[in-house]
């Protein structure tokens, strides 16, 4: 029986393991992390909505019914294409069809300062450092000399896409909603937060409804919104903009791009902008025979996306369901699809009641965008347990306008 590796276990490759006939093929699954990850609810882990276990899903638990299927916890460090194996962290594997489903890291574009000091919002783990931190800020500025109050006191996030904006509103909520609560000595009216965009719009990838709608809502929070601005420099106090503008700081969230999680051993004529890789309209990759791309890390060029599809959930998702009936059309010897892009649309929140909505047919805002985007994202969570989770702290937070889940936790030890 043939050997399918899949690398990583984002959107794409779990729908690909998941659907997979294994009567078929011989699975094996490789991952970093034990468990699959919900990234478009990140950023309420980080804002203390939600724990992380909600949203975090272990590959075992997941696909412990799939016969002829299993899962490593390990790095790829390398692809053999001449010899149809990988090298990985804990020893080789050959392959028959190989799938990259690796995803997409943050874009510090070069800046390695800011790499060193901004924090990030691409996996759980980082979710809960960004809590953390924030919890930790709160106590050090009850008692804080006065000159440390400012740097403290300002959060800045750096990038107005999704991500951006989401964060944004969500720490507005807790700032004038729950942390005067827990902290009656400081005076939140100094806690200031920052949003930079380059672009000249917030959701600048959304329709001119959802860019306008997003900027007022974002506003009527009390955000600093600066568009059109781009950060030069930040050295964990000071952040620097190309202007000459200065923010003390130190808090940076960082949200302005992202770039490919490339493997090595690829041919280089296969690497597109991004870090992307190229594939033809069966995700597999230009001049690789049995390597196939989904997902953020795949590049195709259609006549509807002369550069590329966006990278969506809804992209991943829909790449693996038809590469996995490709799969077993090849097995068949029957002809395979080439994958066409249905554009579901995409949406993101800016707080309770605000959220824009840009679907194929209408573009929405505010109270009916919010109850859509929210039912929409219960419904992409995994397991029916962690939706009734969701589901409860979601409501008791509206009905109470509080959480009970800001806990710090720090590890004290790695094995």
């Amino acid at each position: 029986m043939p050997r399918l590796i899949i690398i990583g276990a984002g959107f794409a490759g779990i729908q690909l393991a998941r659907k997979i006939d294994t009567s078929l093929y011989d699975v094996l699954v490789i991952d970093k992390l034990n468990h699959h990850q919900f990234q478009p609810l990140f950023y309420q882990v980080a804002t203390s909505q939600i724990e992380p276990s909600s949203i975090s899903f272990p590959l075992r638990s997941i696909l412990k019914r799939k016969k002829n299927l299993q899962i490593r916890m390990a790095e790829v460090k390398d692809i053999v294409p001449s010899e149809h194996r990988i090298d990985t962290s804990i020893g080789s594997f050959d392959y028959d069809v190989l799938v990259i489903a690796t995803g997409c890291k943050t874009n510090f574009f070069g800046n390695a300062e800011v790499e060193k000091n901004a924090l990030t919002l691409k996996t759980t783990h980082e979710a809960i450092t960004i809590r953390n931190h924030i919890l930790e800020i709160f106590e050090r500025i009850i008692s804080a000399p006065e000159e440390e109050k400012e740097a403290l006191s300002n959060l800045v996030i750096v990038g107005a896409g999704p991500t951006g904006v989401e964060l944004a509103g969500a720490f507005a909520e807790i700032k004038k909603h729950i942390l005067p609560k827990d902290y009656p000595g400081i005076d939140f009216s100094r806690f200031t937060i920052h949003l930079i965009e380059g672009s000249p719009n917030t959701l600048n990838a959304m329709s001119d409804n959802a860019k306008q709608a997003s900027r007022r809502f974002i506003e009527e929070f009390g955000v600093q919104l600066r568009t059109q601005s781009y950060v030069a420099n930040y050295d964990g106090d000071v952040l620097t903009m190309k202007n000459g503008d200065t923010i003390r700081t130190r808090t940076v969230i960082w949200s302005a791009g992202v770039t490919g999680n490339v493997i090595p051993g690829l041919d280089p004529a296969c690497a597109a902008p991004g870090n992307r890789i190229k594939v033809d309209r069966y995700n597999e990759v230009i001049g690789h025979p049995d390597i196939y791309a989904l997902g953020d890390i795949a590049m195709m060029i259609t006549e509807k996306y002369p550069q590329g599809h966006p990278q969506l959930a809804n992209v991943a998702i829909s790449q693996a369901e038809l590469l996995t009936k490709n799969l077993k059309a090849i097995r068949r010897n029957a002809p395979k699809k080439e994958y066409e892009y249905k554009d579901k649309g995409s949406m993101a929140t800016i707080g309770t009641h605000r959220a824009v909505v840009d679907l194929p047919f209408w573009k929405m805002e505010g109270y009916v965008a919010w109850v859509i985007w929210m039912f929409l994202h219960l419904m992409l969570i995994l397991s029916v347990r962690n939706k009734l989770i969701i589901f409860i702290n979601w409501a008791w937070a509206y009905l109470t306008k509080d959480s009970s889940l800001r806990l710090i936790l720090r590890p004290t030890r790695r094995i």
